[in-house]
């Protein structure tokens, strides 16, 4: 194992602490029930000390010389939470049952994305373990963790992080999530660690009183920008590229989607999401390790293919368009983002389904500016869609899913749409039986920073209708997060299984017809067709031909043109041309 820069060296009797701070020429080590230690100037703004005696299980912190106490920025685990001491920890010795597990190709991806403190009563990585073979029989193939990196208090979504190499530390200790994804493997499962280099959270967040990490040259949501391009930018790029190497390399996962990377702003000649794409790839060798953003520009670029057709940077995109055409088409909904997507909606639900993106460089209103870029050239396997995530949930005033007010049909119809076309699609945890428990926004910081969250919350989302009444859940309180977490008694009610069978059924006809044909997968693949209310979209994948014919709308429609070939799935009635409402056929046609 090369050793990283950031964070403790453990050696044959001893340990090597390393601090990054270029603003001090003297920083002490604080070892817990020892007296301070000056520690060593050394090159470039470090500061390194070897400890005879100290190990694992050693508590430790840094001291600066206005007195302020800090944690390791490089932290490996926090068992106090961000504010206390860092504690020394043997990554190496867990011994993993299933070290050959190379990964997945990238046409086997179904994603279930899941929140660690809510998708078990427990809220642990170990809790979750129990719940795996659900998620294998249910035909996922890939986990989706959302943020993990260790934020302030007890319960929180994890953007606002502050401790990128230390997994929160109320969903347990390292040495269980290492246990986690080894289980995971063991049943096949991928599991895919979302990751924050755009911002830190505000409440716990010292390296600005050391450190450089921030620079008045670029402007993000959060405040300034992190400091990837300016003066001592080369520490922060290595703390967030090793950051990255660090997650795939010593946890295993099987890749990572970084958030809002639109945020991440640098000049310099190689940018550092390039550049971090690249090192991972690199230090990934033989194994299957994708890259995902999300990315509100919908710039191509990043996911560019090779010669080969393989991704050298970013495998796939979250796919906001297709959400927000096919929950309008299940919900009626065409207020706030929505408003873009509304018109012409069919058209642009088929354009989606056969491009990517449904805004190519064209001004949207609600926006207030042009946004994309040409994505047909992608093959489908470049976007990651969905009917619900956590932010397109959260971001509604109570927090509540599509389920709660809309009735099982179109629901169902959108859902058949996007599981069985060939884009990577990402299930939300509980999804899957219908399960009706909202997921708000919630955070567990300090009473004044509780408050502007509550305020804040209601300007950011102001434009969405909703979060102008006076009763909406307190996303500071603990009831806000309890409401969340899953109810797996559901599941086995008859509207759960019948739910849950129907998702099965989708899914294994996926794996079963669809994902053979996806293997080495190109661009320019779809074409589609629009009339009225009802949609034609066609794959050339292989040697067949995969159709959609779909009416997602409450009103019979007459379809563009008869249905071809073997029909491999459909929902309601379709007689000749005409279609009843929420009806759609797949179908399979030779050549």
């Amino acid at each position: 194992m090369t050793d990283f820069l950031f964070g403790p060296v453990l050696q044959s009797s001893s340990t090597l602490f390393r601090f990054w701070s270029p603003q001090y020429d003297r920083v002490q080590l604080k070892i817990e029930g020892q007296e301070l230690r000056n520690m060593q100037p050394s090159s470039s703004g470090w500061h390194e000390l070897s400890v005879n005696g100290a190990g694992v299980g050693t508590r430790y912190s840094f001291v600066l010389p206005d007195g302020l106490t800090v944690p390791d920025p490089a932290s490996r685990h926090q068992p106090q939470d961000v504010h206390g001491p860092s504690e020394v920890i043997d990554l190496q010795a867990y011994s993993w049952r299933h070290p050959d597990w190379r990964g997945r190709p990238v046409e086997e991806l179904v994603f279930y994305e899941m929140h660690i403190g809510t998708f078990t009563p427990e809220g642990t990585f170990l809790a979750a373990i129990e719940r795996l073979d659900h998620v294998r029989d249910l035909g996922v193939t890939a986990l989706q963790i959302m943020p993990i990196g260790d934020f302030p208090g007890n319960y929180g979504w994890g953007y606002d992080g502050v401790m990128p190499y230390a997994p929160e530390s109320s969903y347990g200790r390292p040495e269980d999530l290492m246990a986690l994804v080894d289980a995971a493997h063991e049943r096949g499962i991928c599991v895919f660690l979302d990751v924050v280099y755009n911002h830190f959270g505000p409440d716990g967040n010292y390296l600005p009183a050391y450190a450089p990490i921030f620079t008045e040259h670029h402007k993000t949501p959060w405040g300034n920008g992190i400091n990837y391009d300016g003066e001592d930018s080369m520490p922060v790029r290595e703390f967030v590229i090793q950051n990255a190497i660090y997650w795939t390399r010593d946890f295993r996962f099987d890749g990572l989607r970084l958030d809002a990377v639109h945020a991440i702003k640098d000049d310099k000649e190689e940018h550092v999401l390039r550049e971090l794409a690249r090192r991972v790839r690199e230090a990934a060798g033989e194994r299957h390790v994708h890259l995902v953003v999300e990315n509100e520009d919908n710039n191509s670029d990043l996911l560019t293919r090779d010669a080969d057709g393989q991704a050298p940077l970013f495998t796939a995109q979250w796919n906001d368009d297709i959400h927000h055409v096919l929950h309008i088409a299940a919900t009626g909904e065409e207020f706030g983002y929505y408003k873009d997507y509304s018109e012409e909606r069919p058209e642009k639900t088929a354009k989606a389904l056969a491009e990517g993106f449904v805004f190519q460089g064209e001004m949207m209103e609600y926006r207030g500016e042009t946004r994309g870029t040409p994505s047909a050239h992608l093959p489908p396997t470049a976007f990651i869609s969905f009917i619900q995530n956590h932010d397109q949930i959260g971001n509604r005033a109570l927090g509540d899913r599509m389920i709660a007010s809309q009735p099982l049909e179109p629901l169902k119809a959108v859902a058949a749409v996007y599981l069985l076309a060939p884009q990577l699609p990402m299930l939300f945890m509980g999804e899957e039986w219908g399960a009706a428990e909202p997921f708000p926004f919630f955070c567990d910081f300090n009473e004044d920073l509780n408050e502007k969250v509550r305020k804040g919350r209601r300007e950011e989302l102001s434009r969405l209708p909703g979060f102008d009444a006076e009763d909406l859940p307190d996303p500071t309180s603990r009831e806000t997060f309890n409401s969340a977490k899953l109810d797996w008694s559901k599941l086995g009610s008859g509207a759960g299984t019948a739910m849950l069978d129907f998702y099965r059924t989708l899914l294994n006809l996926r794996r079963d017809r669809i994902v053979p044909l996806m293997r080495g997968v190109g661009g320019n693949v779809g074409r589609y067709a629009q009339q009225g209310e009802a949609l034609f979209v066609e794959w050339h994948l292989a040697d067949k031909r995969l159709q959609l014919q779909a009416n997602l709308s409450g009103k019979p429609a007459r379809l563009s043109q008869p249905i071809d070939g073997e029909i491999i799935y459909d929902i309601g009635r379709i007689d000749g041309q005409a279609a009843d409402p929420w009806s759609l056929a797949w179908s399979l046609v030779d050549g």
